[in-house]
């Protein structure tokens, strides 16, 4: 696939769907990240509102693409040819923006049309123009929502969760709200509420969370007061939860295992800045990254960043045992497909059996840096029970050591000796926590 070229976007409704269009196409047809290409294309686009409308655009295809799929199939004589896939996926850049965005149609289409001359496709200008009056004539065809999960998805979900099968998919199709923590050491989040009143952005609390505000209308990070100062962060309730479930004691050594991107590094000093925290990635690069995050919350002299892989304890360890260790597992990432829908394009069945795998190899080789007496917090963004509920019974079953600690309702349902938060529940992500304490 040709890559965009570097040269800045300029600030028009074209650029900003043209661009819209080059992201899905990479997803959608060339395995590409969301994030990645994200990250790519944002930065080229000088206006923030146009920024945000690429985000809004990408999001709203990647959670519905099979019914505009079926829309293009009903709607053309015969199937588009792989050459033509940014086409497709600029067409399905106007199918959103007609439903379910509902931006005004005139504007939507002229700018769509436009966009098509603007990625050298003139020639389809006028087919994507039929397409899209046609949409906003007859409406598209609802189609089955959820026609995109893959199929072995869908069915290892109904054998996990029966009764929420269709809860959790449609949980993951919506747009999820807005969560910040507030950053204790700098104001108290009362204080921060007021701040954002002052700014006209209404929160709400959460009385589980001490440190979580819960937006009323999602808002872009430059106009959250005092964000550049570290004053507050984005992050889910349930990954904020991850600090209540660990409760390190105080001035303990910590260690937080797989910690990029970094956030509930942070929330734990932000707790208590004596803590004595190492964290650890495989990933220099997004350490690096973590580095940058941590200089904005005014933490970048407070840990030690270690970048190795967690499992292989002799390249990094020191033999120091941690009062506290928290494996926030790679995973599936089944909780958060309404934050990462483009996870239902890139998982395969066989991913899973490579991270159960991986997730047992981390739990073993982890066990050992935990102090006498001390504990380990097995957490992760998934939903399938394989990775979370099996996973740790079967650690429990060949540890001797190892005690799993109840976690109360807070954490979600129990399941197995861990608790299950779904996605949706309590306008959460979907989340697994474990507690395990060693024998002393």
């Amino acid at each position: 696939m040709p890559r965009p070229d570097s040269s800045p976007i300029t600030n028009s409704g074209a650029a900003s769907r043209a661009a819209a269009a080059r992201v899905l196409d990479a997803v959608l047809h060339h395995g590409r990240s969301l994030k990645a290409e994200l990250a790519l294309a944002l930065p080229r686009i000088a206006d923030p509102r146009d920024r945000a409308l690429v985000e809004a655009i990408c999001f709203a295809v990647l959670r519905q693409p099979a019914r505009f799929e079926s829309a293009l199939l009903a709607w053309v004589p015969r199937p588009l040819p792989k050459r033509d896939s940014e086409l497709k996926a600029l067409l399905f850049v106007g199918f959103a923006q007609l439903d379910p965005l509902g931006l005004p149609a005139h504007a939507a289409v002229a700018a769509t049309v436009e966009a098509a001359r603007t990625l050298g496709r003139r020639h389809q200008a006028g087919l994507v123009n039929a397409l899209l009056r046609r949409a906003q004539r007859e409406g598209l065809p609802a189609g089955e929502p959820h026609a995109h999960w893959p199929k072995w998805l869908r069915e290892q979900i109904n054998r996990d969760w029966p009764d929420d099968a269709m809860a959790i998919l449609d949980a993951s199709a919506a747009e999820p709200p807005m969560w910040l923590r507030v950053n204790r050491r700098q104001q108290s989040r009362d204080d921060y509420r007021a701040r954002l009143h002052e700014a006209g952005i209404e929160a709400q609390v959460d009385d589980r969370l001490p440190d979580a505000l819960r937006l009323d209308t999602p808002a872009a990070v430059a106009v959250l007061p005092g964000f550049a100062d570290g004053a507050v962060s984005v992050q889910d309730a349930s990954a904020q939860l991850v600090a209540e479930a660990l409760a390190p004691p105080p001035a303990g050594r910590v260690l937080d295992a797989c910690a990029a991107p970094g956030g509930k590094a942070a929330h734990l000093l932000e707790r208590d800045a004596a803590l004595r925290l190492v964290a650890l990635d495989i990933d220099a690069q997004r350490l690096d990254r973590m580095r940058s995050g941590f200089t904005r919350l005014r933490l970048g002299d407070r840990m030690q960043l270690l970048a190795a892989d967690a499992a292989d304890t002799a390249a990094w360890w020191d033999g120091v045992a941690f009062d506290a260790v928290l494996l926030d597992a790679p995973c599936s990432a089944t909780g958060i497909v309404r934050r990462q829908p483009d996870v239902l394009q890139h998982r395969r069945a066989s991913d899973l059996t490579a991270l159960v795998a991986t997730q047992s190899r981390l739990l073993d080789a982890l066990w050992a840096t935990v102090a006498p007496g001390g504990v380990l917090l097995y957490a992760t963004c998934s939903i399938l029970k394989a990775e979370n509920e099996a996973q740790v019974d079967a650690f429990l079953a060949r540890t001797p050591d190892a005690v799993a600690e109840p976690l109360d309702e807070r954490f979600g349902r129990v399941s197995g000796a861990g608790r299950q938060r779904l996605p949706g529940e309590l306008d959460c992500d979907g989340f697994f926590y474990a507690r395990m304490r060693r024998k002393g």
